[in-house]
């Protein structure tokens, strides 16, 4: 074990280092800018067509008699697999290491991050094709292998690091999809009922093994119904405790920006140290919570119904937005307002170091609620980590379908299941290191996948915009295969959506 944690350390080190993070930051700016500025030039019409048209639009939510699944239970699957631990612990971890400025950089780096969601559900669409079962099959391997492959002279690195980021996301859907959720599961529920962590991790084996073996659209109906719930539910408990502290709101704000450029050092450190801390822990555990830039959540959102790739580009910025914008500001709020974090110096109250970091969310909602809050955040986490781990069993199902046919699909989630119960039983830091780990060895062929076709992504943005704000009779750009792009724009056609 100790040889597994030098190992991880030093990959960890090099896969989330400050180059990695710049090359992040640099392809989410890089994308806003191509784009115009998409994610606030055409805020009303994205909101408008995400959110806004699962109250409008019958064909965003209804149910599809195909393999594919609708736009709403896309979203659903991949809010299930962002919105989780990352949401309370991450969010939690992040500002006692960094302080409350790293809330700021999480802010900074989730608006580019819209863009670089957006960007990976448009290379999604336009580069998937169907399996032999007439399912859509989608993610960064597919447009790393045909888009990064099509250039001169790349075709042999394509195929390379498209098989790379498919072994990456087979380990990650074990790390950040797995063991780290159920660890968290199980510790929690231990610490707020007692349970026994095996106990748990028996009763966690037998419920993702019952939804994952009907694969997606078992899982997308599952998530379609809880992810709504937990979200709502937990957002109105986090917004109960902010407005019962509406008074420490301003000194807040002030500690956040304060913090975010060290203009009072973090714990009494210098200035630059304070800033470098604050950064690096909002934005890795900003790519932790929303996952903007790993390339995941594109594999199920290319199974959407849809057939306008900068649709479905729309919900990737709004999933960044609710995961990141709306949760973890929520979360962050509610965690500084209780007292958790002295707001003069950044650190831990001695109070909430006795609790530990992990459990900051816990305390805030037990300094407001008593006994009932403590237990309500158990059964938050519970909930989060569970709709997590039920979307990334259909991540690591579609890297294994690439990677071994879409046979071996069975086989990886028994494999799955049974890591399950190891991830019940397992030391929590480790599991944690390592899904840090495999998410930063994920990002780096995804994010230059994203750059490589990023003038793709620019000239199918600009034809959606020519045709739906300047009436331009011009062929759209819907799938970069030309049989695909003709079924489609004959349904388009039919049906505009």
């Amino acid at each position: 074990m100790k040889m597994i944690e030098h190992v991880n350390g030093i990959v960890n080190g090099l896969v989330w280092g400050w180059p990695a993070l710049i090359l992040l930051g640099f392809v989410g700016v890089l994308m806003t800018c191509m784009t115009g500025f998409f994610q606030l030039t055409h805020f009303k019409h994205w909101v408008k067509n995400t959110i806004g048209a699962i109250f409008g639009d019958r064909h965003v939510t209804s149910h599809t008699e195909d393999h594919s699944i609708s736009q709403f239970q896309s979203l659903c699957t991949a809010l299930a697999a962002t919105v989780g631990t990352g949401n309370i612990v991450g969010v939690a971890g992040a500002i006692a290491t960094g302080g409350p400025g790293a809330v700021f950089w999480m802010w900074l780096i989730a608006f580019f991050g819209m863009m670089t969601n957006y960007s990976e559900n448009v290379l999604g669409i336009l580069y998937r094709r169907k399996n032999s079962k007439g399912a859509w099959a989608g993610g960064a391997m597919y447009y790393l292998k045909d888009g990064l492959g099509s250039k001169p002279g790349c075709k042999t690195i394509g195929a390379v690091l498209a098989v790379l980021f498919s072994c990456f996301c087979l380990l990650a859907s074990f790390g950040i999809g797995n063991m780290s959720q159920v660890n968290s599961m199980v510790t929690n529920v231990n610490t707020a009922f007692g349970i026994p962590k095996l106990a748990t991790g028996i009763f966690l084996f037998i419920a993702v093994s019952l939804v994952i073996i009907g694969g997606l659209k078992r899982i997308a109906s599952f998530t379609e119904k809880i992810v709504p719930f937990m979200v709502i539910a937990y957002l109105i408990g986090t917004v109960v405790i902010i407005v019962m502290h509406i008074g420490t709101i301003p000194a807040v704000f002030v500690s956040i920006f304060k913090g975010a450029f060290a203009l009072k050092s973090v714990g009494g450190g210098i200035v630059g140290s304070g800033i470098a801390l604050a950064m690096q822990m909002g934005m890795k555990r900003g790519v932790f919570s929303n996952e903007a830039g790993l390339g995941s959540s594109v594999m199920v959102h290319s199974s959407s119904n849809v057939k306008e790739p900068v649709r479905q580009g729309m919900w990737g910025i709004f999933e960044v937005f609710a995961d990141t914008i709306i949760v973890c500001t929520l979360t962050a709020l509610t965690i500084l307002s209780c007292g958790a974090i002295d707001l003069t110096t950044g650190q831990m109250t001695e109070a909430a170091e006795a609790v530990g970091s992990s459990s900051l969310m816990s305390y805030s909602f037990g300094q407001t609620f008593g006994r009932a809050g403590s237990g309500f955040i158990a059964l938050a986490i519970l909930l989060f980590a569970y709709s997590t781990v039920l979307g990334w069993s259909h991540y690591g199902s579609i890297a294994c379908e690439y990677l071994f046919g879409e046979n071996s699909t069975k086989i990886y989630r028994v494999i799955f299941a049974v890591i399950v119960l190891l991830g019940s039983v397992m030391e929590a830091q480790l599991a944690w290191d390592i899904s840090d780990t495999f998410n930063g060895m994920m990002m780096i062929p995804n994010l230059i996948g994203v750059l490589v076709c990023s003038p793709l992504v620019m000239k199918c943005t600009k034809n959606y915009i020519d045709r739906h704000f300047h009436g331009a009779n011009i062929r759209p750009m819907l799938s970069m295969i030309d049989e695909i792009q003709e079924m489609q724009e004959k349904e388009l056609a039919e049906r505009p959506e």
